[in-house]
């Protein structure tokens, strides 16, 4: 279908919208929502709130009727397929149906099947005109995680890594801080925002006793932490046990005075033992899923980002790159050796930008859809 320049418009103001919701929503999706007369003038705009509070579509009936404006007969510019079941909230395709808009423009169906192309046949049959397909692509990247719990029950895992030019994120001593400069760290708890979750391995508590919040950025929420933990040997004074919001050590072997001990500390513990006796991941990220977790951000030592990548469980390489050589020094992800370099891993960029002094450079393997 052909869109006109003034549709092509509202809904990128409509994209704006909805990342504004990221670090909010979860595990709800990111939606932003433009109401506009048939002469393009703005009535209302809007984006979700967090989980249990107004949509996109609501939140921009709100504006437009704050502002004193009529939408019957308008057109609603919407990120993603309004829904059209009862969960925290109401359905928004009634709510859209009730206010008598004429027209609903959305960029992408909803991956829910619970929703599924039922909220644009609700529509429909509402008598309102229905467009689907206007910036699809982008729409789909800003709930790229939600897409993939919805439509493969697992999250989208995003690999974070601070490199120098020769792929060191360490040095042989195990000294890191800082490899990168302040932008790139900035950016990076950017990133961290996005998450529902993020994740890291026991060893790296045990070395560099991270935080893992979001603190270099604003942020409405924190994510949950993870720590892949199989004998539990997590320290209960651990750092990343102090910070608000959930912490989930998923272990293989049940030691329950180390259960007990970080237990009280507030953690979750959760079994998922695999054959080796270490936590089986695919087990991890599809219970990560049936939590809620859209977007997990891992940023591990290079033994578990090994594992991560020898499984094939790496959607996105998120990775910092400073202009510096480090000589000997720890890789960003130990697996193989190879003995044909048809077998590595192959990438794609999907975008290379200077951040400070460094590069951002994100990679996805080849053949996967987005």
């Amino acid at each position: 279908m052909h869109f006109s320049d003034p549709d092509t418009n509202a809904m990128r103001e409509a994209l704006t919208l909805a990342e504004q919701a990221i670090g909010l929503t979860e595990p709800n999706p990111r939606v932003g929502c433009v109401i506009t007369a048939t002469d393009g003038r703005t009535l209302g705009r809007g984006h979700t709130q967090q989980a249990g509070g107004a949509h996109a579509e609501v939140m921009a009936l709100r504006d437009a009727e704050a502002r004193g404006e009529s939408v019957r007969g308008a057109i609603a510019y919407v990120t993603l397929e309004p829904c059209s079941h009862h969960g925290r909230t109401p359905p928004c395709c009634d709510a859209l149906i009730a206010a008598g808009l004429g027209r609903v423009v959305m960029a992408i169906q909803d991956p829910n099947p619970l929703v599924a192309g039922q909220g644009a046949q609700r529509l429909r049959a509402a008598g309102i005109t229905v467009d689907e397909g206007l910036c699809a692509e982008e729409a789909r990247e800003i709930n790229i995680g939600f897409f993939s719990r919805m439509q493969r029950a697992r999250p989208w895992v995003r690999m974070k890594a601070a490199v120098s030019l020769d792929g060191r994120t360490a040095l042989n001593n195990g000294n890191s801080q800082w490899i990168t400069g302040p932008a790139a760290r900035a950016d990076g708890h950017a990133f961290r925002r996005r998450a529902t979750a993020v994740l890291t391995g026991v060893g790296t508590v045990l070395d560099d006793n991270p935080r893992l919040d979001v603190r270099l950025v604003e942020t409405a929420k924190q994510p949950m932490r993870v720590i892949v933990d199989s004998r539990l040997d997590t320290p209960p004074e651990a750092r990343i046990l102090d910070q608000p919001g959930a912490v989930l050590i998923y272990a293989a072997q049940p030691v329950e005075a180390r259960r007990d001990a970080l237990t009280k500390r507030g953690a979750e513990i959760h079994l998922a033992a695999g054959p080796t006796g270490k936590v089986d991941l695919p087990a991890m990220l599809a219970d990560l899923a049936r939590r809620g977790v859209n977007e997990l951000h891992v940023e591990a030592g290079h033994k578990l980002n090994g594992s991560f990548v020898r499984e094939g469980l790496v959607d996105e390489f998120l990775i910092y790159m400073a202009p510096k050589l480090l000589g000997i020094g720890r890789e960003l992800a130990a697996f193989g050796p190879l003995e044909e370099l048809q077998d590595s891993l192959q990438l794609r960029f999907v975008s290379v930008t200077p951040i400070g002094d460094d590069l951002r450079l994100i990679a996805r393997p080849v053949g996967m859809v987005a």
